[in-house]
């Protein structure tokens, strides 16, 4: 964070300082793990209902915190006082950000692929200048101001992702931190459970569009309709990347390898370019358009840009990690998180990837689907027996329906099993896996990640590749 006096920083929040210098200077990092605190840094306290960070403060201020921001006072700590410590914290990091005019904020949104996207953007603006990205998925109220309270006077890129479980949630994060470029991926069904239809979702995403001054830039994907169509919600200037003919920043002769790794012909104003990825799967090559238009837009030459895009690597974990076992078992880690759409584009990696070989797929329940989630379900079932995977476990009951979806499918030749829990499908996998298997692993946030851990065990793989879903 810049270098603010006590004073600065209480005017910034709208608080009041109780037992503070008010000319003592904040010069580390603000954070809200006591563990983290740093010499100079600034403590945020906030209250819980099973820890609360007001019983750390004079533990902050020990371990060199200037002064503790919180809501009640602390005895003997000095304290930034404020009536809610998560909104204090959202003015103090809009604060920063407007004291910054060489900072250029980039702002993604979209169903999936929000992680992956910002890792690549980040990267190839780290080409470019000094870059602050959250680690992964930190998109939320207080992930976004944590991350923008990371900027210095160094730092040129901001790259925030931004999360939605409702309308104007986007909205409120673009207040805390105007972006300037505005990267908008994809409109699926994640989250349809509250928002009750992809109309709906559409408009909460869009709203980043329209926090854009005038002089900024909307970046589009021109393959989704609904994204698209957000060009009129903003005074910006606009690119579209894609694969349709019309795409400012599109690509063309799209192929897989036998890796599943994606190569494709470049195309932009400036000339055409061969690509070659590293990462797993054929949706990353939308997610390496969208990266690629913005770091265009920026100034990357278009030859530099290809050997940038080539080189991109996974950052955030368990999103298409795949690593090969010494016994010849390949797995796909995406156990971190799940909705229909990601669920769709990791199976065609699977697919794509597992050709020749056996495929299997491990796949959880998927949550916040609502009146969707049956239909949801199913039709991933359905994706999957249609291309052709040769073993589903289905883990849980609440996944039942992807059970039911696949089995629907008369003319499927594999097999769908459905499982109590993770300890089960490990233990079938661990009978029946053999050398030449590819395994997907997939599913929200119900402990997906211990099948995928234990392949991970079992098998001894170090070596990872590919790219997030």
């Amino acid at each position: 964070m810049i270098p603010l006096t006590l004073a600065e920083v209480a005017a910034a929040v709208d608080g009041r300082l109780v037992g503070a210098d008010p000319d003592a200077r904040v010069t580390g990092p603000v954070e809200f793990d006591s563990r983290k605190v740093e010499a100079g840094g600034l403590f945020v306290a906030f209250p819980g209902e099973k820890v609360d960070g007001h019983d750390y403060a004079a533990g902050a201020v020990e371990a060199g915190a200037v002064a503790v921001l919180g809501s009640r006072e602390v005895p003997g700590v000095p304290m930034v006082l404020v009536a809610d410590a998560r909104a204090a914290m959202g003015r103090l990091a809009r604060a920063v950000v407007d004291r910054l005019p060489q900072l250029t904020v980039i702002g993604l949104t979209g169903s999936s692929g929000k992680t992956t996207t910002k890792d690549l953007v980040a990267q190839l603006t780290a080409r470019l200048g000094a870059t602050v990205a959250p680690p992964g998925s930190f998109n939320n109220e207080l992930g976004h101001p944590y991350t923008a309270l990371k900027a210095g006077p160094d730092t040129r890129y901001l790259v925030m992702e931004k999360g939605a479980r409702g309308v104007g949630h986007v909205r409120y994060l673009c207040e805390l931190v105007p972006p300037r470029i505005s990267v908008v991926l994809n409109v699926g069904t994640s989250h349809i459970g509250e928002f009750g239809s992809r109309e709906a979702i559409a408009q909460a995403k869009g709203e980043l569009v329209e926090a854009l001054p005038p002089d900024g830039l909307a970046v589009l994907n021109a393959d989704d309709d609904l994204v698209s169509a957000m060009a009129s919600r903003t005074s910006a200037r606009v690119v579209r990347y894609g694969e349709v003919a019309d795409a400012d920043v599109r690509a063309e002769d799209v192929t897989l390898d036998e890796r599943g790794r994606p190569a494709y012909t470049l195309v932009t104003p400036e000339g055409r370019v061969p690509v070659r990825l590293a990462l797993t799967g054929r949706h990353q090559v939308s997610n390496t358009l969208a990266a690629a238009a913005v770091a265009r837009e920026l100034g990357m030459p278009l030859a530099e840009l290809a050997e940038a895009l080539g080189e991109l690597r996974l950052i955030s974990t368990r999103r298409m990690d795949v690593f090969d076992r010494p016994d010849g078992v390949t797995v796909i880690d995406d156990s971190y998180n799940a909705n229909p759409g990601s669920m769709a584009v990791a199976l065609k990696a699977l697919a794509a990837l597992g050709r020749g070989r056996r495929t299997v797929a491990v796949l959880g329940y998927m949550a916040e689907l609502g009146p969707y989630e049956r239909d949801g379900h199913a039709e991933v079932g359905r994706l999957a027996a249609e291309l052709g995977v040769d073993r589903l476990l289905v883990v849980g009951e609440p996944a039942a329906p992807i059970h039911e979806g696949a089995t629907a499918v008369g003319n499927w030749g594999g097999e769908s099993v459905l499982l109590t829990d993770q300890a089960a499908a490990v233990e079938v996998l661990r009978g029946e896996l053999r050398p030449g298997d590819v395994v997907l692993v997939k599913g929200s946030r119900y402990r997906t990640w211990e099948v995928a851990d234990a392949l991970r065990a079992d098998g001894g793989a170090e070596a990872s590749e590919g790219g997030a879903a």
